[in-house]
């Protein structure tokens, strides 16, 4: 039997997107929409908060294109307080003229392919708990798409050794760290939690960056022969300071 591969598992993972019903919002009072805003903007002083305290973290992202107008992800601990987020979200001003078009569900994911070193499990290091645990960067621009291993005759994932696995990934990686300082990569797990089996968030300074990186990925055999992508999602930063600006009529 090929041997599965353990999984260090962090905080939980919601991608959260929205529509703008502009026409709705154009209609609504001055005062509505003020009543709207100000609502909205406790709750990410409220979220702000939380990350400060580094028990979870969001980020805001303006969608390009028509695919929705907004995009939140949060991190928490635990499903609970994901579902807390929604609830109170959903019952906020804001959210009578938001139409939801997207959602993903997943957790902070890392491997463990690489044998232990001198018999540490990395699980329990500092820097592992760091990258389970993330503060999410704010940088200009955000990268989210959903993603499969093949299973398809011999370009089947999951009938490689382990070894193999590990070996390829690696070869993945190599890829990955040449984009160093210009792409930050978050892979969350969704098997059992959403549609694909993992979820992939790229943060830049320049969206030029996401093309280049997926691109000569593409190439890695990792991708070439065992990868399957979804829809992909990419957005411009919506800082809270810049929200009043983004919704005034």
């Amino acid at each position: 039997m090929v041997e599965a591969v353990e999984t260090m598992d962090g905080w939980y993972s919601l991608h959260d997107l929205r529509s703008i019903d502009w026409n709705s919002w154009k209609l609504a009072s001055e005062a509505e929409r003020q009543e709207a805003i100000d609502g909205f903007d406790k709750l990410l002083s409220k979220w702000e908060a939380v990350e400060a305290e580094k028990n979870g973290s969001h980020v805001l992202y303006q969608v390009i294109g028509q695919k929705a107008d907004l995009m939140f992800m949060f991190l928490r601990p635990t499903t609970n307080e994901l579902t807390d987020i929604e609830t109170e979200f959903n019952k906020s001003k804001f959210a009578e003229f938001l139409i939801p078009t997207h959602s993903y569900v997943s957790v902070v994911e890392l491997s463990k392919y690489r044998p232990q070193k001198d018999g540490v499990d990395p699980e329990t290091l500092p820097e592992t708990q760091a990258r389970l645990k993330p503060i999410l960067p704010k940088w200009e621009h955000i990268c989210f798409y959903p993603m499969d291993r093949r299973r398809d005759g011999e370009n089947n994932w999951y009938t490689l050794e382990k070894a193999d696995r590990g070996q390829l990934l690696y070869e993945h990686s190599k890829t990955g760290r040449k984009y160093a300082g210009k792409v930050k990569q978050f892979i969350t797990g969704s098997m059992g939690l959403d549609d694909w089996e993992w979820g992939v968030t790229l943060f830049a300074h320049d969206p030029l960056q996401f093309k280049k990186i997926v691109y000569e990925m593409r190439f890695d055999v990792a991708s070439s022969r065992y990868a399957e992508f979804g829809e992909f999602f990419v957005g411009n930063h919506l800082p809270r300071e810049a929200v009043a600006a983004f919704l005034k009529i």
